[in-house]
């Protein structure tokens, strides 16, 4: 049965409140042992802060991916977009477990990531598929260099975190593909730098905040 866009709006909608709210819980279970409580304390404080920049990416991934699935035309780009959503769900669901595990929180400035995201979604779903897939495609390929840099990082003993990234960073990687292979255009060179410089902003900020 085909989704009305009045549907799809209230999808949106419930997304969103879902996200902002923190009451995702994941399909798949949290990859890697739950740590104990020896975590050296400038060492539990640095990857706090690194998990609460991969969560805020999460709630970013929400927004735009809840805005370009809007837009959609294409039956099938728009359920490649909702499988990629349901394994960031997971995505987020995992960040936001381990902050609580290391005594942290969220970003703070969540509701502006998600709105400013969607807004992008919107945007790139409106410039046509072809566009909005070329848009995922170059979204998961910075993450999935972010996301190296974050594994490096981590302390060795930390394998908690890292499990959890490398197998976000698995999933990224399957997601430009799936974009690929939906037809995504080679976005022009000026867009790329401009996503990268929205993402080192909100990478540093979402580190403090």
């Amino acid at each position: 049965m085909a989704t009305s866009s009045l549907d799809r709006l209230l999808i949106a909608a419930d997304n969103a409140l879902r996200t902002l709210s923190g009451a995702v819980s994941p399909s798949r279970p949290t990859p890697g042992r739950k740590p104990g409580t020896d975590e050296r304390a400038a060492e539990a404080v640095h990857v706090a802060g690194l998990m609460r920049v991969d969560h805020a990416g999460e709630v970013c991934a929400q927004a735009l991916y809840a805005g370009q699935s809007l837009m959609a035309r294409d039956p099938g780009v728009r359920a490649a977009l909702e499988k990629a959503g349901a394994e960031e769900r997971d995505h987020l669901a995992w960040c936001a477990e381990r902050l609580r595990e290391l005594d942290s929180h969220p970003s703070l400035l969540s509701p502006f990531w998600y709105a400013g995201s969607f807004a992008l979604g919107v945007v790139s779903g409106a410039a046509g598929d072809r566009w909005s897939m070329g848009f995922l495609v170059e979204t998961e390929r910075q993450v999935e260099k972010h996301i190296d840099g974050h594994i490096e990082q981590l302390p060795p003993e930390d394998a908690r975190s890292r499990a959890i990234l490398e197998q976000m960073r698995v999933d990224e990687i399957a997601h430009a593909r799936s974009g690929l292979e939906h037809g995504g255009e080679e976005l022009p060179a000026p867009v790329k730098g401009a996503m990268r410089l929205m993402a080192k902003v909100m990478t540093e900020t979402a580190y403090r905040f």
